[in-house]
Parts: C-alpha cells; structure tokens; sequence
C-alpha cells in the first residue's frame, strides 16, 4: 500500500516506521523541514539498532529506506490508499487538514486521525465523504507498543472498519474497536490510576514514594502512576486528563488535578525537563521509601477499584466489548491484569462494597458507583 503520515513528530515517526516495516510505501508530510530531516535521522538510526541486533540487514535497510519519502506539499499524498494524521491534538487544526486532504486524494482512500480523545465523529462530520474517516489511535513508542485502538465514527462504513483492522493487524498490531467517546477505551479507563493517586498525596494519606512503590510491589503494575505520569510528560497527561473532562461536561470522576497543573505551569513536565513529580537531577539523591503494608493495600485497594469501577461504565455504555476492554489495558499500559477480570476475582460485592465505602466517606460524585459495576455479570461473579 501506499501510506501517507501527516505529522513528523514522535508519534507521525514512528507510526511510518511501523507502516515501512510492514513493507508499505511511505509518504511522510510535514511544513516544518527541521522536523522531516529529524524523522528521517530517528527512523535510520533505528535502522542501523535493527541492523546491530542482527534483525535486518544491510539490503532490507537499503530497501525500506528506499520506500521511506519525505513530502513538503500535501498534493504529493495524491496517489495514496489510506492518509493517517498525526498533528497537535487541536479539533479545529484537524478539521482544516482532512478537509484539505479531501480535495487532494483519491475517492478510495481512507482518512484516519490518530487522535488519542478527541471526536472522530466531527472531523469526519467536516468532509463531504463522512464514510471513509476513522481513527487509528497507535500509543507512544508506535514501533515497540503493539495496541492500536479502531475507532469508527458514526459515519463511519462498516467495510472501512474492519478493513482498517486487517491493514493495522498486517503491522503486526493488536487491534481494538471502541465506540467513540472521549478518551475510546484506554485514556478513559486509565484516568483513575493518575487521579486517585494525586488525590491521595494531596491528602497526605502517603507520599510520591509510597503511592509508587505500593502500586508496583503490591499492586503488580509496571510503573508507579508518578513515575509514569513523569515519563508521559506531565502536560501530555494534564492535557488529555482536561481533555476527556470537559468532553464528557464535566463528569467528576475524570476531574484534572490542581497539583499537576501547577507543574506544568511551573514548566516540570517530568523527565524531559529534568523535574516532575521527582527530581531527576544527577546530584538528587533517591528518599528512602516506608514500606508500610497496610497503607500500601489500601492505596492498592482504593485505586483499583476505582479503575475497575471505570472499566465496569465503559462496558455498560458499549464502549468496548469485556474482551477488548482487558486486552487495551493490558496490553495498551501493560497493567498486570485485565480490570474486568481482576474485578471478576475480587467478587462483585467487594468491589461495590469498595465504591460505596469511598463514597460514603467523601460524599463526592467522583466515587458513585457504575450501574455497570452494580450488574454482576459486567465482571462475573
């Protein structure tokens, strides 16, 4: 196929690697030069770590490399089957490029944005072909991370669907359908583990330290949520937690942190910028960590199940079907277990015994209990 990318930063780079890999002809567009000669360093310089580890050879890079083109002028995407957007998540940005898009490709090629919250359903509302718009949402690294969401809009043909699916499973992706809705299924779901996790620092119920290591030693996850939300950026996660906020008028329980948007304003994004939530500088020495079991489970206890809580809303709205649910966040942000199945082993009544008791404590919306956790055979018995 030919594959054209819009967008030559991280997320528009690696996605092309993954669509050269795959043997696909490559277009990449961007109008920044600066930001097409950085592409195209990043994706040899992976090339040359495959060649190294004995993962491809010298003719392969040669032949990939050959098949790799970088465009200045969106007229070049002409000739191509399917256009994946990957720009700045700005709605009104997004709407001007697929209309733009529209006039210059094909009628049989397909336009997809790889937006990680925003509406699918009204960029494709802005072109005079809604039918052939979806989103293909990669997460970041696109090369190493092997969940795609699929996200049709209601637009959307169901033949463009599925074979949307087939070209991504083709990458050698794991595919997901989710309804689309603010956030599909993992930038929803996943709110929780970052906001509950402030809301318990901010209550001094434990520290950074803490919260992070009980996470990972107790509760089995990969990352602590300050770490990770670190590692993100912390105006990368900021903005997609307001993000999903405000698109679904200000639902409670995905309400944005004060303490993290006065790190973001106070320019510490996390690891790039050498502060966050922790101080990466060379001379800082690591706080010692109070392994406090009892704390710990309740940090692990409280989190959770407002994750599984989270995920029992998505499956009772249709979001995503109890499979796809588990797969995106154990494969999507690699949790140690799918939610609807860690709810299943924890028992329905824990789980709503839980909730109730955090939303009897607090008296806050946030913790109300899903009408899909209440059905107990959204996770099983």
């Amino acid at each position: 196929m030919k594959i054209a990318i819009i967008g030559a930063g991280t997320m528009g780079t690696g996605i092309a690697q993954v669509a050269l890999m795959a043997g696909n002809e490559v277009y990449v567009y961007d109008s920044r030069s600066e930001a097409l000669a950085q592409s195209h360093s990043k994706i040899s310089a992976d090339f040359l770590k495959l060649k190294e580890k004995g993962k491809i050879d010298i003719d392969q890079s040669v032949m990939l490399l050959d098949k790799l083109h970088y465009i200045e002028k969106l007229e070049e995407c002409a000739t191509v089957d399917l256009v994946i957007e990957a720009v700045i998540e700005n709605l009104e940005l997004k709407k001007e490029l697929f209309t733009q898009l529209e006039s210059i490709v094909s009628a049989d090629c397909i336009l997809a944005s790889n937006t990680s919250s925003l509406s699918i359903t009204s960029i494709a509302g802005t072109v005079k072909y809604p039918e052939r718009v979806i989103g293909i949402h990669f997460f970041n690294p696109a090369p190493i991370m092997k969940l795609v969401e699929i996200i049709p809009a209601i637009q959307t043909k169901p033949d463009i669907t599925n074979k949307v699916a087939e070209i991504i499973k083709s990458f050698g992706k794991v595919t997901v359908l989710a309804k689309d809705t603010p956030g599909f299924i993992v930038n929803r779901i996943a709110r929780p583990y970052y906001s509950e996790s402030i809301r318990i620092l901010e209550e001094g119920i434990a520290d950074i330290q803490t919260i992070d290591w009980a996470l990972t030693e107790l509760g089995g996850f990969k990352m602590g949520p300050f770490t990770l939300m670190d590692f993100i950026g912390n105006d990368v996660n900021y903005s997609v937690t307001e993000s999903v906020w405000t698109a679904c008028y200000y639902e409670p329980r995905y309400k944005p942190s004060f303490t993290q948007k006065r790190l973001v304003e106070a320019g510490y994004l996390g690891k790039k910028t050498g502060r966050g939530y922790y101080n990466y500088q060379e001379n800082e020495a690591p706080k010692e960590v109070k392994k406090d079991t009892v704390i710990g489970n309740e940090i692990v206890s409280r989190v959770v199940s407002m994750l599984i809580n989270e995920a029992a809303d998505a499956l009772y709205y249709g979001i995503a079907s109890k499979e796809d649910i588990d797969l995106a966040m154990t494969i999507g942000v690699n949790y140690p277990k799918g939610l609807l199945s860690w709810g299943a082993e924890w028992g329905a009544e824990s789980c709503i015994n839980n909730m109730k008791a955090l939303y009897n404590k607090y008296q806050e919306e946030r913790y109300r209990c899903s009408m899909g956790l209440q059905n107990i055979n959204s996770i099983g018995s």
